[in-house]
């Protein structure tokens, strides 16, 4: 929206703008901000930025050392969509406080540095993105854990098997079970709500393709948008992923990402669609090559799928993700490529047939993934096949054009590798294979023993300590 400061200042002064709103993402994917008045922001107001506590800002610095400073990037400012008051909004660099550097583990900078690198290696300029936002919008959801009290209660006025004692709506349009996609008004409940979302994201310069109802019946649903490169992508999802929640708010509702919140119901994931270009020209297309993919993209494509069972670490980070990485639904478990076929880690889309659109579909991950830190480890993971000029073929990775849940198929499933069946088996995964991402000092030592550390402490082992409702049911008798 701006090139420099002077538009910046041009903008306010004409459109009374009273405050400047500065956003930010911890190294877990948590959005903040600060706000200030519109009067501070100037030259030497760029000069200086925003000092912050990093300490308590979650995969940040220690409390002796905590100083630090934001900077706002001037390129993704836009109108802040949900304040009374005229508001700009702009994502931030992180830096030093005393040396002005770059943070090491600002997410924004890692994602930055993973596409200069690619540049660095000479294999491509231009790195496009394309993530799906699925979610699920419920009519309200209480939850309740401590040692002696136990709740999860949710609402969805869509759901077939609402109870009809209940306050829920009594007007018999019900989807049914797992048969929400595509669904049409009056069933779909959720269309206005979907395009009012849609013309804020592109306010907020998010084009956005299109919007629909999903599989789920009981309120999922999914937005995607038009592609761009790693950082611009990231700011996307943080933004979506905000916007999103406030206008659930605004209708007296709750939006969430959570990649399994109902048991039997249709996971939501975050499928990144990517491709590489050089001097403008599309490095992933070849008539000849299977699904019109080129070398090149077969090589980008066996590096994900060979360094995948670590970078789910990344692209799959809660214990809930690995309730929706079951094998039998959509939801991918298998390592292997095809084309158009949804069974597999990585999809070929096969409508995009143009050289300029062929583009590859990688669909294990899922909306409580950091999505700076989750492109920049599937961009490096694949720079790292390019690199070793892998053969996916001879790597064991397909292409398998057939279910493979189908049990006929289950001596070639066999075969195949699959994502862990748990965060902890990732995190071990992460621990032994992440040479991939550490090129270049992009993710520094630090942050993948950080990152394994916090997960295991706060995560895995809270929820493995915890007895859960479905235990009562099945050991409370015994």
């Amino acid at each position: 929206m701006f090139q420099n400061l002077a538009e910046v200042k041009s903008f306010i002064q004409e459109n009374d703008i009273r405050f400047i709103d500065l956003k930010y993402s911890d190294l877990f994917g948590n959005l903040h901000h600060i706000t200030i008045p519109s009067h501070r922001f100037n030259d030497r107001f760029m000069q200086e930025g925003v000092g912050f506590d990093s300490s308590s800002t979650p995969g940040f610095k220690s409390l002796e050392a905590g100083d630090m400073v934001l900077v706002p990037d001037l390129q993704s400012g836009f109108v802040e969509p949900f304040f009374s008051d005229p508001t700009i909004s702009f994502f931030v660099n992180i830096v030093e406080a005393d040396t002005r550097e770059r943070y090491h583990r600002d997410p924004r900078f890692i994602a930055e540095a993973a596409e200069n690198f690619l540049k660095f290696t000479n294999i491509a300029d231009e790195c496009k993105w394309g993530p799906e936002f699925e979610y699920y919008i419920f009519d309200g959801v209480e939850y309740q854990n401590d040692p002696k009290n136990s709740l999860l209660r949710i609402n969805s006025d869509q759901d077939p098997r609402l109870d009809y004692q209940s306050q829920g709506q009594k007007l018999g349009y019900k989807l049914p079970h797992h048969e929400g996609y595509h669904a049409a008004p009056p069933y779909d409940t959720l269309n206005e709500m979907r395009n009012e979302t849609v013309k804020i994201f592109e306010s907020c310069n998010i084009p956005v393709k299109y919007h629909h109802h999903e599989v789920g019946g009981s309120g999922q649903v999914e937005i995607e948008i038009e592609f761009g490169n790693t950082k611009k992508m990231g700011d996307a999802v943080q933004l979506g992923k905000y916007i999103i929640r406030n206008v659930a708010k605004k209708h007296g509702k709750v939006a969430t990402f959570m990649p399994k919140p109902i048991y039997g119901e249709a996971g939501s994931g975050m499928h990144f669609h990517q491709h590489l270009f050089k001097n403008g020209k599309p490095l992933f297309y070849d008539e000849k090559g299977y699904g019109g993919l080129s070398d090149l993209g077969q090589s980008y494509v066996a590096g994900i799928l060979k360094n995948s069972q670590a970078l789910v670490a990344l692209t799959n980070p809660t214990t809930n993700s690995y309730k929706r990485l079951v094998p039998g639904y959509e939801a991918p478990v298998n390592l292997f490529f095809s084309l158009a076929n949804r069974s597999s880690a990585i999809r070929i889309p096969k409508y995009a047939t143009s050289p300029e659109s062929k583009r590859i579909e990688f669909r294990p991950p899922d909306g409580s993934c950091n999505p700076y830190l989750a492109m920049a480890g599937m961009l490096l993971a694949g720079i790292e096949g390019i690199q070793q000029n892998l053969n996916i073929t001879e790597e064991g990775f397909g292409p398998y054009d057939m279910n493979l849940f189908d049990e006929k198929y289950a001596h070639i499933r066999k075969k195949i590798q699959s994502v862990p069946d748990s965060l902890e088996k990732a995190l071990d995964n992460l621990a032994e294979n992440h040479k991939f991402l550490t090129q270049n000092n992009i993710f520094t030592q630090d942050i993948i023993d950080f990152w394994i550390c916090e997960k295991m402490k706060k995560e895995i082992l809270p929820s493995k300590n915890r007895p859960t409702i479905l235990e009562f049911d099945l050991y409370f008798n015994v």
